[in-house]
């Protein structure tokens, strides 16, 4: 590493702030210098396999000529005009396909930056169709623990309570109702008595419940926890049963990562809002979607307000929503089913094995997700230094060591993935 690239890296150390890490003692950061494909190349030579896909954003590959392409078309045009009594190609065109793509019914498609705010987006929705329809009374939130949906506001306010990321800022979030998590795993026999709670909530609380949010099949940064269908099928019941709006967060689990286009999928259920992110842009550029049905954009915007009370800056910005086309194209184009059912298939192959280790705790695989349950916690500084060291980019969290790679990602490259969790998992110095 040359003179440059280390003060660059003294620099960030002492200056940047990165995700969910200390200033005063920072986990260490790598200096990318260029990616491409699977491959993520720092600026010290290492080339490493992406087993993150970019915190499951990169679905293509990095550097891909097509999304390329699209990005320095849209450019030549212009990169970005309000939104507010402006239109342009670009977000009609996204609006089309993910109205044609998304479980039926969700027919009007809000944009905004990122997954988070989308979250915020349909929460609003919902307390605002419910005030549309004169009844206040109807203004919380009904989820499940171990859920994680953001880290805005109130996003934060439907995150795990208490084992979360969030708890330090309890005492100012808006207090909403937590019904235990999904024990059922997926594949395994359906317990009926999995929901007894979770109806039980809906009986004595619809009368103030405005909406309800889960992760369909699986919840992501709040455990990687991969549920039955019957539950998320459930849940849509008692929503119909009890008059209450149901909100899918499918920012981590939308366009084929679990092995259906939509989770949803996996229930057969449609919900009254969606929310998108991540892989819109094929994790290029951040944008999200909040998609929600007929009737709760025509009773909100029927409403005292006559609209939608919500409008982000960089709402359908043109290069993020052209590249999103060209990454949806690509998608559909690249026969996704398979590639996630190849994924799938090697993954099972290569850590259901791991449940035999005495460090592990479970093994669990669903489409291109591959999740490592340890018994102790990573230590994070250490486990990152050995993967890069091995050749791949993973990063754990908590006891967790996941995979979520590229669609593209071919066989002999989840062999490398998976050989580097199986190696770390040996050594004393990567735990707690």
């Amino acid at each position: 590493m040359n003179k440059n690239q280390t003060e660059i890296l003294e620099y960030d150390k002492n200056h940047v702030w990165h995700p969910y890490t200390s200033m005063t003692n920072p986990l260490p950061s790598y200096l990318v210098d260029s990616a491409a494909g699977v491959h993520i190349t720092l600026s010290s030579g290492e080339k490493l396999i992406d087993g993150m896909s970019s915190w499951w954003s990169v679905l293509h590959g990095y550097n891909h000529p097509e999304l390329n392409r699209a990005l320095i078309k849209q450019s030549e045009k212009f990169s970005h005009v309000m939104f507010g009594g402006l239109t342009h190609q670009p977000a009609v065109e996204l609006a089309q396909k993910l109205v044609a793509m998304t479980p039926c019914g969700l027919n009007k498609v809000f944009l905004s930056d990122s997954g988070s705010v989308a979250v915020e987006v349909a929460l609003k929705m919902a307390i605002q169709y419910w005030h549309s329809k004169n009844n206040t009374e109807k203004h919380k939130i009904l989820t499940v623990k171990n859920g994680y949906h953001g880290d805005t506001f109130a996003a934060m306010s439907v995150c795990d309570p208490v084992n979360g990321m969030h708890q330090l800022f309890e005492p100012v979030l808006m207090k909403n109702l937590f019904a235990p998590a999904p024990k059922t795993a997926f594949g395994a026999t359906w317990q009926q008595d999995d929901c007894a709670q979770l109806a039980a909530m809906f009986a004595k609380h619809h009368h103030e419940i405005a909406a309800f949010i889960i992760e369909p099949i699986v919840q992501g940064a709040g455990g990687m926890r991969i549920y039955h269908p019957n539950y998320l099928k459930t849940c849509r019941a008692l929503c119909d049963q009890y008059d209450v709006l149901m909100i899918a967060d499918e920012i981590a689990t939308g366009l084929g990562r679990t092995g259906k286009l939509f989770a949803c999928e996996w229930a057969d259920i449609s919900p009254d809002i969606i929310c998108l992110g991540k892989t819109l842009t094929g994790g290029y550029m951040t944008l999200a979607a909040t998609l929600c049905t007929d009737d709760v954009a025509n009773t909100i915007s029927r409403g005292e307000a006559n609209c939608f009370m919500h409008g982000p800056t960089f709402m359908g910005n043109p290069l993020a929503c052209a590249v999103a086309n060209a990454s949806l194209n690509i998608l559909m184009r690249n026969e996704w089913q398979q590639q996630v059912a190849d994924i799938e298939q090697a993954l099972k192959h290569m850590l259901l094995p791991l449940k035999s280790h005495t460090r592990v705790f479970d093994v669990r695989v669903l489409g291109a997700i591959g999740v490592v349950e340890s018994k102790t916690p990573v230590d994070m500084a250490a486990i990152q230094k050995r993967f890069v060291e091995l050749g791949v980019w993973i990063r754990p969290f908590g006891k967790l060591i996941y995979i979520m790679p590229p669609f593209i990602t071919d066989l002999e490259q989840l062999r490398q993935l998976s050989a580097a969790i199986k190696t770390v998992l040996s050594d004393d110095a990567c735990f707690q």
